[in-house]
């Protein structure tokens, strides 16, 4: 894009019919002006209340550019889930391989607690990254910068991978340098890849269209931001099928051979974003708007009043409104950006249960017989999971609930995921005491007695059995992980995408922070009454958010209207011309 302050690039336009609905659709601008209907409502005009909730609605598809943002989340994905899959195996056995394959020897506790700790710094910097592209950079020259800082951890932890330097003990320093630097640049990225995907994407308003089949519909930019999420949750789970190659990878010729695999392929996506940079819809940093924000709230609670920043009120209660630098608009926005964040409260416990796939699962799995399979590819199964699920529910079951008039709007997917979760925890649980009660070393797994030319097998148990635990935390996905993208995007007000996107990252961080006091609990036999804890946990929450946040699904289409009432807001040019 050569002209920044256009907002716009030459995009193509959607294709003339959705993957399950042939529908025309036109550009926003020139909404059907040419079709001649004698219906109510002129095709791409927007609906009537009566055609909202008679008339059936449905998504367009995805312009180019989102496309090519979700090659470079998959890329970035392929190379987090393929890295740090082999980080258990790598920091809990010793490089002998007297305990299977490994590098640090740091023992069970010692890997979870590493690995726990690299998901919490993975998503608290996500709030760096916000920062540095709500107010400086922009999301898109944001992620660039990011995406070296990225390459360089890599490149620090494939050269302290290396045999060599294992041996002279540099494996552990470098360890926690290279996730220290990969966490800041993954934090950046994932804070602006999601809302840079749903910016692709320009309409905001809903619009009558007919299909070629005469069936007048309804056009909804909201299931719209829904399919572009569920797909770039797709390429996310398709991103993280790296982990089918680098534990074989690891097996046969060593840890810093993945390692290397995932460094080339993270190059690539940082050469699709480069490349592709003239087809991305591109929107500048606003200024202080989070300053603003953090200002405005703390107005808040000391007025005890939400209200209480608007220049209106000031000028109300204060006789004046010159002591802040927004309008009443942008507290409205800030409010309905508050709502998202109190959804996001009750995910620390999901991604507790979450977390588990690529840590307690991994140790798992290399407690049982694993007949030739490495106990870390298991994780597969969650991606695999995601990928077969997501286009069924995406062209079949979503188009059906739609044409039968039953809405699943965000808290009620959300919800489900909770307790969909609750049923991952459970199994693992059950499968626990399956390892314990099979030999040779029963409630003590890889004890000497299961030795095997020196290397410590697993119990008489076979792996595959682990299986639905990976399948059901990845159908929890779809619910709850897709749904939180996309309630972030739609609940924050349009200049601050990044930082609420953040907020709903930085619930992650809380999670790993919870999973980080549990590590003690990480241990033979105490391990499987923390699967049952969370199983209860997870349900709890499930049912406890739907009834707290329920109301809030029929507030839904009133607060995603907001975006269009002003997606790119005049508050940054009032603030400017009073400061002036």
């Amino acid at each position: 894009m050569a002209d920044h302050d256009q907002h716009e690039v030459a995009v193509a336009h959607p294709p003339s019919y959705t993957a399950n609905e042939e529908i025309v659709v036109t550009d926003d601008k020139t909404a059907f002006e040419d079709v001649k209907d004698l219906s109510p409502t002129a095709d791409g005009q927007e609906p009537n209340e009566d055609e909202k909730r008679s008339l059936r609605h449905v998504a367009e598809n995805l312009p180019v550019s989102a496309w090519l943002v979700a090659v470079v989340e998959l890329c970035e994905r392929f190379t987090y889930y393929g890295m740090s899959g082999l980080f258990q195996n790598y920091v809990q056995h010793p490089l002998d391989g007297s305990q299977g394959r490994g590098a640090l020897g740091m023992g069970h506790q010692g890997a979870t607690g590493l690995t726990t700790f690299f998901q919490f710094w993975c998503y608290v910097t996500p709030i760096i990254g916000a920062i540095v592209a709500d107010q400086y950079l922009g999301k898109y020259k944001t992620i660039v910068w990011f995406c070296i800082i990225y390459l360089i951890g890599l490149l620090i932890l494939v050269c302290t991978s290396i045999p060599t330097a294992l041996e002279h003990g540099a494996g552990l320093g470098g360890f926690i340098v290279a996730i220290l630097i990969i966490g800041l640049g993954t934090g950046g990225i994932k804070s602006n890849v999601a809302p840079l995907i749903a910016d692709q994407y320009k309409r905001k308003k809903m619009a009558i269209s007919t299909t070629k089949k005469g069936e007048r519909v309804v056009i909804d930019p909201s299931l719209t931001i829904q399919r572009i999420y569920m797909i770039f949750y797709g390429c996310i789970n398709v991103g993280s099928l790296s982990l089918l190659a680098t534990p074989y990878m690891e097996k046969y010729i060593g840890f810093w051979s993945g390692y290397l695999l995932c460094l080339c392929m993270f190059a690539v996506g940082t050469l699709v974003l480069l490349l592709g940079r003239k087809f991305y819809v591109v929107r500048p940093p606003q200024g202080s708007i989070i300053t603003d924000a953090f200002k405005a709230l703390g107005m808040m609670i000391v007025n005890r009043n939400m209200d209480a920043p608007k220049p209106s009120w000031q000028l109300e209660h204060n006789g004046n409104n010159s002591s802040v630098p927004w309008d009443d608009h942008f507290i409205d926005e800030l409010k309905r950006a508050l709502v998202a964040c109190r959804v996001f409260a009750f995910y620390p416990i999901y991604w507790v249960v979450y977390g588990q796939f690529s840590s307690n699962f991994v140790t798992q799995a290399g407690q049982m017989n694993g007949h030739g399979i490495p106990n870390d590819l298991m994780q597969n199964f969650d991606p695999i999971s995601i990928i077969v699920f997501i286009p069924l529910l995406e062209t079949i079951v979503y188009p059906l609930m739609r044409r039968l008039k039953i809405p699943f709007r965000p808290i009620n997917r959300i919800a489900l995921g909770f307790v969909v979760a609750s049923l991952a925890m459970m199994y693992a649980a059950i499968v626990q005491h399956l390892i314990y009660s099979s030999g040779p070393c029963y409630g003590s797994p890889l004890c000497d007695a299961s030795k095997v030319d020196g290397s410590a097998q697993g119990n008489n148990i076979h792996i595959a059995i682990q299986t639905p635990a990976y399948m059901f935390i990845g159908i929890s996905e779809i619910f709850a992980s897709v749904s939180g993208l996309e309630y972030a995007y739609t609940k924050a007000p349009p200049s601050m995408k990044s930082f609420v996107q953040s907020m709903y990252l930085l619930t992650n961080a809380f999670g790993s922070a919870l999973a980080e006091a549990l590590t003690p609990a990480a241990f033979d036999p105490a391990i499987m009454w923390m699967f049952v804890g969370l199983a209860c946990a997870s349900f709890i929450a499930g049912i406890v958010f739907w009834i707290v946040f329920h109301h809030l699904n029929a507030q839904e289409d009133d607060m995603n209207a907001l975006d269009a009432e002003d997606d790119m807001p005049e508050v940054r040019r009032e603030s400017e011309s009073r400061k002036e």
